[in-house]
């Protein structure tokens, strides 16, 4: 992980964190379980979006890319990522494919803004094969949420916030902004 991430260590409950493959969860606590015999120490931590709860082992938290959420600074960083040149490589789709799911899987901002910047599509979506879309929703999901949770707001406007950024337009961006307290200072 990038030196600019939050360090890993001492989670507590109600702490945010993101867990590569799935993205922000919260922790729900801290349980001990016997395992052959051994106990283990484990985080419990929710997902909610994906009703999901997962137990990783305490000493496993690190090497499984468990993290805090990411600085206001790094967030700023994928931001500025998102309004870059899409950098598409000529290569065959399922290889690109194969590089963006990875990115996404990394739990990276930067990387999942990368692959966001690099399969945005303006206002028509006809021109995306239903993998692209698939791949570019998974990516706006996870970036959102990560947003969303630094930011403490919805993840609703935070994807609005996102696809503003990326010009992306549509009819309902516009009301979920109107809301939020950064709409209001720009106006």
């Amino acid at each position: 992980m990038p030196a600019t991430t939050a360090d890993n260590d001492n989670f507590k409950k109600g702490d945010y964190v993101v867990y590569p493959a799935h993205g922000v969860g919260l922790i729900e606590g801290i349980e001990t379980t016997t395992i052959s015999g051994i106990e283990v120490k484990l985080y419990a931590i929710s997902f909610e979006k994906d009703r999901m709860r997962l137990k990783i082992p305490l000493f496993k938290a690190k090497t499984s890319g468990l993290r805090r959420l990411c600085t206001n600074n790094r967030m700023k960083d994928a931001l500025k990522t998102l309004q870059g040149k899409a950098r598409i490589r000529r290569t065959m789709w399922s290889r690109r494919a194969q590089e963006y799911e990875l990115k996404i899987n990394s739990g990276d901002p930067i990387a999942i803004a990368e692959v966001l910047r690099d399969l945005k599509r303006s206002n028509d979506d006809t021109e995306q094969s239903y993998s692209e879309r698939q791949i570019y929703q998974s990516a706006l999901e996870r970036l959102a949420r990560e947003v969303a949770a630094v930011e403490k707001t919805t993840e609703d406007k935070a994807t609005a916030k996102l696809e503003k950024l990326m010009g992306v337009k549509r009819p309902d961006i516009a009301a979920l902004l109107v809301e939020t307290p950064t709409a209001k200072k720009a106006a």
